[in-house]
Protein backbone atom coordinates (compact mmCIF):
# COMPACT_ATOMS: atom_id res chain seq x y z
CA UNK A 1 0.00 0.00 0.00
CA UNK A 2 3.02 2.34 0.82
CA UNK A 3 6.56 2.34 -0.52
CA UNK A 4 7.93 5.49 0.16
CA UNK A 5 6.83 7.27 3.64
CA UNK A 6 7.93 11.31 4.46
CA UNK A 7 8.84 11.88 7.63
CA UNK A 8 9.64 16.18 8.30
CA UNK A 9 12.09 16.27 11.41
CA UNK A 10 13.72 19.06 13.34
CA UNK A 11 16.91 17.88 14.59
CA UNK A 12 16.49 20.38 17.34
CA UNK A 13 13.30 18.75 18.36
CA UNK A 14 13.70 15.09 18.10
CA UNK A 15 12.23 14.11 21.93
CA UNK A 16 9.17 15.55 20.96
CA UNK A 17 8.58 13.67 17.83
CA UNK A 18 9.63 10.32 19.19
CA UNK A 19 5.86 9.17 18.84
CA UNK A 20 5.74 10.00 15.08
CA UNK A 21 9.43 8.41 14.64
CA UNK A 22 7.69 5.36 15.97
CA UNK A 23 4.84 5.39 13.89
CA UNK A 24 6.90 5.65 10.26
CA UNK A 25 8.80 2.90 11.34
CA UNK A 26 5.90 0.82 12.20
CA UNK A 27 4.41 1.23 8.80
CA UNK A 28 7.43 1.08 6.77
CA UNK A 29 7.89 -2.48 8.53
CA UNK A 30 4.50 -3.70 7.88
CA UNK A 31 4.51 -2.26 4.29
CA UNK A 32 7.74 -2.92 3.10
CA UNK A 33 8.34 0.56 2.84
CA UNK A 34 11.44 2.81 2.50
CA UNK A 35 11.47 6.25 5.12
CA UNK A 36 12.38 9.58 3.56
CA UNK A 37 13.50 12.02 6.84
CA UNK A 38 13.32 15.22 5.32
CA UNK A 39 15.39 18.23 7.28
CA UNK A 40 14.67 21.77 6.71
CA UNK A 41 18.00 24.46 7.39
CA UNK A 42 19.42 27.70 6.24
CA UNK A 43 23.01 27.95 5.43
CA UNK A 44 23.37 29.78 7.70
CA UNK A 45 24.78 28.49 11.56
CA UNK A 46 21.71 27.07 13.41
CA UNK A 47 21.54 25.63 16.87
CA UNK A 48 22.28 22.54 14.98
CA UNK A 49 25.20 23.61 12.88
CA UNK A 50 27.30 25.46 11.79
CA UNK A 51 26.20 25.51 8.17
CA UNK A 52 24.12 23.37 5.72
CA UNK A 53 26.64 20.44 5.28
CA UNK A 54 26.70 19.94 9.18
CA UNK A 55 23.06 19.33 9.30
CA UNK A 56 23.04 17.08 6.15
CA UNK A 57 25.91 14.74 8.19
CA UNK A 58 23.83 15.32 11.33
CA UNK A 59 20.14 13.82 9.58
CA UNK A 60 22.64 11.26 7.51
CA UNK A 61 23.53 10.14 11.09
CA UNK A 62 20.15 10.20 12.67
CA UNK A 63 18.57 8.30 9.45
CA UNK A 64 21.48 5.55 10.00
CA UNK A 65 20.46 5.22 13.42
CA UNK A 66 16.85 4.96 13.07
CA UNK A 67 17.25 2.42 10.10
CA UNK A 68 19.39 0.54 12.52
CA UNK A 69 16.94 0.71 15.87
CA UNK A 70 13.85 -0.02 13.76
CA UNK A 71 14.82 -2.58 11.18
CA UNK A 72 13.74 -0.28 8.42
CA UNK A 73 15.66 1.01 5.06
CA UNK A 74 15.80 5.12 5.32
CA UNK A 75 17.14 7.75 3.45
CA UNK A 76 17.99 11.23 4.84
CA UNK A 77 16.84 14.27 2.73
CA UNK A 78 18.71 17.75 3.42
CA UNK A 79 16.56 20.68 2.01
CA UNK A 80 17.97 24.16 2.17
CA UNK A 81 15.99 27.40 2.43
CA UNK A 82 16.71 31.17 3.08
CA UNK A 83 14.72 31.18 5.64
CA UNK A 84 13.06 28.11 6.90
CA UNK A 85 10.00 29.35 9.29
CA UNK A 86 8.64 31.06 6.42
CA UNK A 87 9.62 28.30 3.46
CA UNK A 88 8.79 25.34 5.54
CA UNK A 89 4.94 24.79 4.05
CA UNK A 90 5.94 24.85 0.40
CA UNK A 91 9.12 23.21 0.61
CA UNK A 92 7.34 20.20 2.52
CA UNK A 93 4.81 19.95 -0.11
CA UNK A 94 7.63 19.74 -3.19
CA UNK A 95 9.76 17.66 -1.29
CA UNK A 96 6.85 15.01 -1.28
CA UNK A 97 6.64 15.14 -4.62
CA UNK A 98 10.20 14.79 -5.19
CA UNK A 99 10.77 11.82 -3.48
CA UNK A 100 7.17 10.07 -4.86
CA UNK A 101 6.06 10.22 -1.21
CA UNK A 102 2.88 8.02 -1.54
CA UNK A 103 2.84 8.44 3.00
CA UNK A 104 3.44 11.93 5.10
CA UNK A 105 3.56 11.11 8.45
CA UNK A 106 4.44 14.14 10.74
CA UNK A 107 4.18 15.17 14.29
CA UNK A 108 2.27 17.65 15.67
CA UNK A 109 2.06 19.81 19.16
CA UNK A 110 -1.32 20.94 21.43
CA UNK A 111 -2.61 23.73 19.37
CA UNK A 112 -1.79 27.13 20.62
CA UNK A 113 -3.85 30.61 19.76
CA UNK A 114 -0.71 31.05 17.30
CA UNK A 115 -2.07 28.36 15.28
CA UNK A 116 -5.32 29.92 14.78
CA UNK A 117 -3.81 32.72 12.99
CA UNK A 118 -1.13 31.03 11.30
CA UNK A 119 -2.51 27.55 11.13
CA UNK A 120 -0.02 24.75 11.76
CA UNK A 121 2.69 22.84 9.04
CA UNK A 122 0.74 19.60 9.54
CA UNK A 123 -2.93 21.59 8.59
CA UNK A 124 -1.06 23.01 5.38
CA UNK A 125 0.22 19.77 4.59
CA UNK A 126 -3.19 18.06 4.81
CA UNK A 127 -4.81 20.31 3.32
CA UNK A 128 -2.85 21.17 0.08
CA UNK A 129 -1.35 17.44 -0.13
CA UNK A 130 -2.37 14.94 -2.74
CA UNK A 131 -1.61 12.21 -0.96
CA UNK A 132 -2.09 10.73 2.65
CA UNK A 133 -0.94 13.24 5.30
CA UNK A 134 -1.34 11.11 9.33
CA UNK A 135 -0.58 13.64 12.02
CA UNK A 136 0.66 12.10 14.95
CA UNK A 137 -0.28 13.88 18.23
Amino acid sequence: MYSNIMVPVSLAHIDQIDKALKVAADLARHYGAKVHYVGVTSALPSEIAHNAEEYAEKLKAFAKQQASTHNINAEPHTLISHDPAVDLDLILEHAEVTICADLVVMASHLPSFADHLTGSHGGHLASHSQISVFVVR
